[in-house]
């Protein structure tokens, strides 16, 4: 990994120290490259001639996508977002009144609300699993859970937005598999900051977002499938004539890939732009960005605790998210301080995390995830600033 080269092809890092890539990161030049050089096209073909133009191209995006979270190319549906992709998902799932999910106090803001949504609209049941005093997924209480309530979903956030937390998607999904449990992975915050193998999680359902760690253009994202919910022909609520074939006056016939929880519509520029993130981070390779990662967070952690700062990130994995504030609880100096050096970062609310933050005692927090472009001596300055606050 040649951390110069990139920083050249990553104008947006020149002027500025980027730590907000769980927000939306900054894109390589070849990103913003193919995303306009397709808009050319289309203002001078016009969009359904530069479809067909590029179909090769937009076939590189499955196989791509596939690359990096080791599946097959049908296995993937191109998506605005992780939660439009999850709420497809969702919506392939069956639910009646009397219905269970069990998720975590961790799981994602939008992925709460969709469930209390659910909750309201068929009377389903939600269950959050218990943690251990570490903050790790307590899998005993999913087991004892799962026994006991026969739940028609499982729900997890691999990394919470609100922590550096890593939560142990593969232990669950063993459980998952051994109990035969529909199984859907929130992976917005984890692909392309860490290594993610659908293959080892057993998943049914995975999201991805585009304009986090993958460093793709905004409106972007991936759903996987997997064959067990293709072979069970689960699909979404509402699909049209990509998702199926209309094949009598009343009747059609499912798509048998995962794009029949794609639409026909979609920014085909986003998606090349997209796929050119994907082809770059897969050139790079994750394990070489997570192994930089760990260092760069780790280290900022570190610092941040012996400058007496508090640091909110418990577990005993976690990755390039760093959450943290005053010993008082507050967040303004901080704020003020990176704000007038030109740091970019994030204010996490106690609204973004409910529970979390409510078990924590916060209700402000300032998020700063670093990512492969960013250098040793960017952390130290911020460091360096941070030092500068009177606690």
């Amino acid at each position: 990994m040649n951390l110069e080269v990139i920083r050249q092809e990553t104008p947006g890092c020149s002027d500025k120290i980027f730590l907000n890539s769980a927000g939306a990161s900054l894109m390589p030049r070849s990103v913003v490259d193919s995303t306009v050089k397709y808009l050319y096209e289309e203002q001078e073909i016009g969009g359904y001639a530069t479809v067909m133009r590029n179909s090769e191209r937009i076939s590189r995006f499955y196989e791509e996508a596939a690359k990096l979270i080791n599946t097959k190319p049908s296995n993937i549906a191109f998506v605005s977002s992780s939660t439009d992709g999850y709420a497809k998902a969702l919506s392939s799932i069956d639910f009646k009144e009397g219905d269970c999910i069990i998720t975590t106090n961790d799981d994602y803001i939008s992925n709460q609300i969709a469930f209390i949504s659910l909750q309201k609209r068929y009377r389903i049941e939600i269950i959050r699993a218990a943690n251990l005093p570490d903050h790790e997924l307590d899998l005993e209480d999913f087991e004892s859970l799962i026994r006991k309530h026969n739940p028609k979903l499982i729900a997890v956030t691999h990394i919470p937005t609100n922590s550096g937390l890593i939560q142990n998607i593969e232990g669950v999904g063993k459980l998952c598999k051994q109990y035969d449990v529909l199984y859907l992975v929130d992976a917005c915050q984890s692909v392309g900051q860490i290594v993610v193998d659908v293959e080892k999680i057993h998943c049914d359902f995975l999201t991805a977002t585009g304009r986090k760690f993958m460093r793709g253009p905004r409106g972007t994202g991936f759903l996987y499938v997997s064959d067990k919910a293709l072979h069970h022909t689960m699909y979404p609520l509402f699909l049209d004539s990509i998702g199926a074939k209309w094949i009598s006056f009343d009747d059609f016939v499912l798509n048998d890939t995962a794009k029949r929880f794609e639409l026909f519509e979609r920014p085909y520029a986003s998606l090349l732009g997209f796929t050119e993130a994907l082809r770059y981070a897969n050139a790079i390779g994750v394990s070489q960005i997570e192994s930089y990662n760990r260092i760069l967070s780790d280290t900022l952690r570190t610092h941040l605790k012996d400058s007496s700062f508090t640091v909110l990130d418990k577990g005993n994995r976690l990755g390039s998210i760093v959450t943290f504030c005053q010993p008082d609880g507050k967040v303004e100096k901080i704020q003020k301080i990176l704000s007038g050096n030109h740091v970019f970062f994030k204010e996490n609310r106690k609204g973004d995390a409910l529970i979390d933050f409510s078990f924590k005692e916060v209700d402000h927090a300032i998020r700063l995830s670093p990512h492969y472009f960013n250098t040793m001596e960017e952390i130290e300055r911020v460091v360096q600033l941070l030092k500068s606050i009177s606690l």
